[in-house]
C-alpha cells in the first residue's frame, strides 16, 4: 500500500491541531473556516479523534516562532535541505550541486541524478541541522517535495524524510514544488498577501498562476513543450559556453557583450491569444543561426574563440535572450488582464523559480509590472533555484493551516511505495486559457493541488 503525503484538512492529532487552538492565525483566509471545522470535529460526540479537546487545548503547544521545520528538496538535480522557524527566520541551508554531472551529460540523466541524490542526501540534511545547532528531536515536523519533479529523484527525499519523522515522531508535509517556488516570496515579503499573481520560470517548468490562496491556484498559462530555463541551457551548450555554473548565468554573461538586434530571431506563439509558453521553436531557431554562421562551437569552447567567433557567440546569446523574454512578456501582460478580471484588488506580481535569478528577466518584467500599477516581488537569487528553504517555508504555512501527515507508523517497511507525483498540477486552468489538446496530450496522472485542497475544505 502507497504512502500518501497528502496536504489534508484532519480532525485535530497532533502538534499542529493544538498550536491551532493556543495562537492566532495569521491572517488566511482559510484559516477561520478552518478552525471552526477542527472545533466542530472535536466537540462532536460522533467525531472519531485520537485526543480529546481538553487534551489538546493544554497541551504543550510551541509559539509560532519556536516551530522547526526541516525541508527537504530533491525534484530534480540538486540535493537542499534547510532548518526554518515559524516566523521566517531562516536558520540554516545546505545544499549539493550536480554541476558536474549536467556537463557530463548534457543535462539532467535521471538514474545518475537519483545516484547522486542517494550519496549526499544524509550529508545535506546532517549539515543543515548541524548549522542551526539542533537535532532531529528539536524539530516541529518535516517538510518534503512530493512532486513534480522525476520519480526517482524524489523518492530519495521523501525516503529520507519518511525515515526521520517515523524514528523521531514527527508529523510530515509534502510540498508541491511549484508552490513552494511561489511561496517563498511571502517569507521574503511578510506582507505579501492573497490574491497575488504569480511567474514560476525554470529549466523544467514556465507557469503562471493566479494565487487566491493557500493551495489554492488558478492556473492562466503553462508550457506547451520546452521551458525557458530548458532553451537557456541548451542555447547556452550549443554556444560552447562553460555550464558548470549553469547554461542560463553563463549566456546572461555572454549576452552581455552582444548585440540583441542582430539575429532576427521570430517571437514564439504570436498568433495564439493564450498565456502558454513554447521555446522549442526558439531553440531551433538558436541551432539553425549557429550553423548558418559555422561557428565550431562543438570544438572550441569560448575560451578558445577568437574575437570575431566571441561576437558572433555573443550577438547569438543576446538575440535569443531579447527574444525569449518578449515572449515571456507577451504572456504576462495578458496574464495581468485575465487576472484582473478575476481579482480586481490584486497589487503584486511575483516572479519567481531559477530563471528569475537572471537580472536582465527581472528588469522587463518590473517594466510589466510598473506599466499596470503592480509591484515586482522576487526573492534574492540564493531562493529562486531549488533549494530547502521554499520546501520548510511552504511545510509551515501548511502545517499551522492543518494540513499534515502523523508520523509514519513505527512498523512502515523501508521499501514503501510512496505517493510520488512526477506530473502534479499545482491549479485549475483558467477558461480563456484552456487547451483541449494539451489537455489530452498530458493527461493528469494526480488532481491538481487546487483541487484537492478546495475538497477538503468542503468535505
Amino acid at each position: 500500500m502507497a504512502s500518501t503525503l497528502l496536504p489534508i484538512l484532519s480532525p485535530p492529532v497532533s502538534r499542529a491541531a493544538a498550536f491551532l487552538f493556543r495562537t492566532p492565525p495569521i491572517p488566511f483566509r482559510s484559516h477561520c473556516p478552518l478552525i471552526h471545522s477542527l472545533l466542530a470535529s472535536a466537540s462532536s460526540p460522533s467525531s472519531p479523534t485520537p485526543r480529546s479537546l481538553a487534551t489538546m487545548a493544554s497541551a504543550a503547544a510551541p509559539a509560532r516562532r519556536d516551530l522547526l521545520m526541516l525541508g527537504i528538496e530533491t525534484s530534480c538535480d540538486d540535493t537542499a535541505a534547510a532548518v526554518v522557524r515559524g516566523d521566517g527566520e531562516i536558520l540554516s541551508q545546505a545544499i549539493a550541486s550536480q554541476s558536474d554531472l549536467l556537463v557530463k551529460w548534457g543535462g539532467v540523466a535521471p538514474k545518475m541524478a537519483e545516484e547522486a541524490h542517494a550519496l549526499a542526501i544524509d550529508q545535506v540534511v546532517q549539515k543543515a541541522l548541524d548549522d542551526a545547532n539542533l537535532s532531529e528531536s528539536d524539530l516541529s515536523a518535516v517538510a518534503v517535495t512530493i512532486g513534480p519533479g522525476l520519480s526517482l529523484c524524489l523518492r530519495v527525499g521523501v525516503h529520507k524524510a519518511r525515515k526521520i519523522a517515523k524514528v523521531f515522531r514527527l508529523p510530515i508535509v509534502g510540498v508541491h514544488h511549484m508552490e513552494a517556488h511561489a511561496l517563498v516570496s511571502r517569507l521574503v515579503k511578510k506582507d505579501l498577501d492573497y490574491p497575488f499573481l504569480a511567474l514560476l520560470i525554470s529549466g523544467g517548468h514556465n507557469l503562471l498562476v493566479l494565487a487566491q490562496n493557500l493551495g489554492e491556484y488558478v492556473q492562466l498559462g503553462t508550457t506547451v513543450d520546452d521551458a525557458i530555463g530548458e532553451a537557456y541551457d541548451k542555447s547556452a551548450r550549443w554556444l560552447g559556453l562553460d555550464i558548470r555554473k549553469g547554461g542560463g548565468p553563463a549566456l546572461e554573461e555572454l549576452a552581455l557583450e552582444g548585440d540583441p538586434n542582430s539575429v532576427n530571431f521570430r517571437v514564439p506563439m504570436r498568433q495564439h491569444k493564450d498565456c502558454n509558453f513554447s521555446y522549442a521553436g526558439l531553440k531551433t531557431q538558436v541551432r539553425l543561426a549557429i550553423e548558418s554562421r559555422n561557428l565550431c562551437t562543438d570544438d572550441i569552447p569560448i575560451s578558445s574563440a577568437t574575437e570575431e567567433d566571441r561576437q558572433l557567440r555573443a550577438n547569438i546569446a543576446a538575440s535569443f535572450q531579447r527574444i525569449a523574454v518578449l515572449h515571456l512578456e507577451d504572456r504576462c501582460q495578458r496574464a495581468v488582464e485575465w487576472a484582473l478580471k478575476m481579482e480586481p484588488s490584486f497589487k503584486n506580481f511575483v516572479v519567481s523559480g531559477g530563471v528569475a535569478s537572471n537580472q536582465y528577466v527581472r528588469a522587463r518584467l518590473n517594466h510589466i509590472a510598473e506599466k499596470n500599477g503592480l509591484e515586482l516581488v522576487c526573492p534574492p537569487p540564493s531562493l529562486c533555484t531549488d533549494n530547502g528553504v521554499m520546501i520548510a517555508w511552504t511545510g509551515i504555512e501548511h502545517f499551522v493551516a492543518g494540513r499534515f501527515e502523523d508520523p509514519p507508523p513505527a512498523d512502515e517497511s523501508d521499501d514503501m511505495q510512496y505517493d510520488l507525483r512526477p506530473r502534479w498540477p499545482l491549479g485549475e486552468e483558467y477558461s480563456e486559457g484552456r487547451s483541449v489538446s494539451r489537455s489530452l496530450k498530458t493527461a493528469r496522472i494526480h488532481p491538481s493541488l487546487t483541487s484537492m485542497t478546495q475538497s477538503a475544505l468542503h468535505s
